[in-house]
């Protein structure tokens, strides 16, 4: 059996540490004069994937999911967690020392203006924060009574003993047949975004924006191909790269030398302030600047236009070649899915299976591809009452045994040409009425978002009641979105595109999205179906406005074992019936013949 390379399954925190740690930042606030402290899940960057020397929340209270707060007081801490991480947070924090708090019911806003005393002083650290979240906090420490501070270096890194050092993985190009359009011309048209803006500069916090804008990539954090840095790109004149030299080889210092300047990351700050110091609008990315950002700017007399990056629009748009080469990405991720699959139809009724087994297994058949570049995030492979949790993530102490009943993965890959994003729900065994009930409503929701057809301007939030229509007609209903957006060799979770209740993006051609209803039953099951698909135009006879569809992306079979064909319609059932056979021409000639075999009778018609 495979063994993982690209994802650990050994639990880095223990909620034991949770009373010492949080003692000791305690500690270290009083002696700064500080009441509080918020810790976010975040880096210099705003990102989602970070390197171990920003995981602090992760440190502090042995929560290890993607995104959340805590926040620290003399006499209480909380930790904040939105709806996809209820259930986790509960298993993992020391329950003694931090509260557990539902972002839905309680925002972190309100629980500072309910619960920071008066006269406080409520610290923050101003790289760690956008600047409207700021502002958000500033109001809800101001009607409390108390007093947001801002706390630069870090406290929590004061008392953080073993602190990694920055990561300084060496960069790479990203080819030009892949990235299907050249830097220079990237510039040229980022320059005019900058003209309609009336901004003399822009500056790039988003490495995913760097990557994309210079065609590089790197290796700074797990999964997502990124070179941590920014950039400082002026209306006219050479743009700056401030990164770590050593992140610099001789490929991406020649490939770079046309295009822009490179300085270390040190002198960033220093060079935005004598931009600033003329005087001009520099423009700060409202969802990745930090508050420092715009503090500095202005410090030094200039003007913080704090608004969207263009680029960020920019690269959510695939060109032909992106597009084109996500389809490959997919037909050899496809490959690796069927075989994966394959193997769990012969080996899990054994009983012997454990999930990681099955993570081990499949990241095994993608690296046979021999283009796997990294996974495109840590392997879901969650059985039973896990599959509950809609981002479990598997660790020793966590593995089941996968046994009768349901078993859900989630998982995706990084090849050059293009990132994937799948989930399956299999059954093992006898499942209940129950479940296939709730599986073909997924599968009903899932069906729906394939086929809509909806007017040029649509966002993402006027379609996601299609993939929850089937579910609310039984009184039921899942806790995330439909589907976020997806990068060509960088991030699985990309905007400004989504399908979800906030998805208010125009959707356009050329985005690529991720399309992901579910149901989850806490402590029993949890189901997902997910495919990628694109975003295209459609010609409809007659129409008197610009429309637009998907195409789907991913192929892999829909387990017909977990479907209730009564509760589909004719027109539902044909739309299986053609995915399964498209699945079988595009994937069958790329498998060996015992992956074929079961194949075709995986994606034999429903009726």
């Amino acid at each position: 059996m495979a063994s993982s390379i690209f994802q650990s399954f050994d639990k880095a925190t223990s909620a034991a540490t949770g009373a010492e740690r949080l003692a000791a930042l305690r500690m270290e606030l009083a002696r700064r004069g500080l009441d509080g402290f918020i810790v976010p899940r975040a880096d210099e960057h705003q990102g989602e994937y970070v390197p171990a020397s920003a995981e602090r929340l992760a440190w502090l209270t042995s929560f290890t999911g993607s995104a959340g707060y805590a926040v620290v007081l003399a006499d209480r801490a909380a930790v904040l967690v939105d709806g996809r991480y209820t259930l986790q947070v509960r298993d993992e924090v020391d329950l003694a020392h931090f509260t557990p708090v539902a972002i839905a019911d309680t925002s972190l806003e309100a629980w500072i203006e309910a619960n920071l005393p008066a006269d406080a002083k409520l610290g923050y650290d101003p790289w760690l924060h956008t600047a409207d979240q700021v502002a958000r906090f500033e109001k809800a420490a101001t009607a409390a009574g108390g007093t947001l501070v801002a706390a630069s270096p870090n406290p929590l890194d004061a008392v953080w003993t073993d602190l990694p050092s920055p990561p300084r993985a060496p960069a790479a190009v990203q080819p030009l047949a892949f990235a299907g359009e050249a830097a220079e011309d990237k510039i040229a048209r980022a320059r005019e975004a900058l003209a309609k803006a009336r901004a003399a500069a822009l500056v790039i916090s988003d490495p995913h924006n760097l990557a994309w804008l210079f065609n590089i990539r790197g290796a700074d954090v797990g999964h997502t191909p990124l070179m941590l840095g920014y950039a400082i790109l002026p209306a006219e004149g050479r743009p700056t790269i401030f990164v770590d030299p050593a992140k610099i080889t001789d490929e991406v210092a020649a490939h770079l030398a046309p295009l822009a300047d490179v300085a270390p990351t040190d002198a960033f700050v220093p060079a935005l302030e004598a931009t600033a110091r003329r005087g001009a609008a520099i423009r700060i990315d409202a969802a990745t600047g930090a508050v420092a950002l715009k503090q500095a700017v202005e410090a030094a007399g200039g003007k913080a236009d704090v608004g969207a990056d263009p680029l960020t629009k920019m690269k959510a748009v695939k060109n032909a070649a992106e597009q084109e080469g996500s389809r490959s990405a997919h037909r050899r991720d496809g490959a690796a899915m069927a075989r994966f699959l394959a193997w769990f139809s012969r080996e899990a009724p054994s009983g012997q299976l454990t999930e990681i087994d099955a993570a081990e297994q499949l990241e095994g058949f993608r690296r046979e591809t021999n283009a796997l570049m990294d996974v495109s995030f840590p392997t879901i492979s969650a059985a039973g009452p896990n599959a509950a949790l809609p981002h479990y993530r598997v660790t020793r102490a966590s593995n089941r045994a996968i046994e009768p009943g349901i078993f859900l993965v989630d998982s995706g890959a990084q090849y050059r040409d293009g990132t994937t994003d799948i989930t399956r729900t299999m059954a093992v065994g006898a499942v209940s009425d129950e479940m296939r009930d709730r599986f073909t409503r997924v599968l009903k929701g899932h069906i729906a978002i394939a086929t809509a057809v909806f007017p040029k301007g649509t966002s993402g939030a006027q379609i996601d009641a299609l993939a929850r229509q089937a579910l609310w007609q039984a009184g039921l209903d899942f806790d995330h979105g439909t589907g976020h957006g997806i990068g060509a060799y960088l991030s699985v979770h990309e905007g400004p595109q989504r399908i979800s209740k906030l998805g208010t993006v125009p959707l356009e051609p050329g985005m690529i999205l991720s399309n992901e209803p579910g149901y989850y039953k806490e402590g029993a099951y949890g189901i997902r179906i997910e495919n990628l698909i694109l975003v295209e135009p459609r010609d409809i006879p007659g129409a008197e406005r610009p429309m637009l569809g998907f195409e789907t992306l991913s192929f892999t079979p829909i387990d017909r074992a977990l479907i209730e064909p009564s509760l589909l319609t004719a027109d539902e059932i044909a739309w299986l019936d053609r995915y399964h056979a498209e699945v079988l021409a595009r994937i069958g000639p790329a498998v060996d013949e015992e992956t074929r075999a079961w194949l075709v009778e995986a994606t034999k018609p429903l009726a």
